[in-house]
């Protein structure tokens, strides 16, 4: 096999703000790129004008992800059945 990386993983704990944290900059990157690419097209700059567009979604995309997950949790223990 190959030679990973070896890290120390964060705690169990951290996973309430890792999530969030990943999905929030995963999300907002895409959504802002092909908002951005629908906006203007490839053009030049683009690629200035994504990494601003995303800067400016992520810091609302975090914050709001950490205040709706668990209300999210909620209606989702609702509507699935547990094992």
């Amino acid at each position: 096999m190959g030679s990973a990386m070896k890290f120390k993983k964060l705690p169990a704990s951290a996973a309430k703000w890792v999530m969030p944290l990943l999905l929030s900059i995963f999300m907002s990157g895409l959504v802002s790129l092909l908002s951005t690419l629908h906006a203007q097209g490839l053009v030049a700059g683009l690629l200035m004008a994504w990494l601003s567009s995303w800067a400016f979604s992520w810091v609302i995309a975090f914050p709001v992800l950490l205040l709706i997950l668990p209300v999210v949790k909620k209606i989702t223990a609702l509507l699935v059945a547990q094992e």
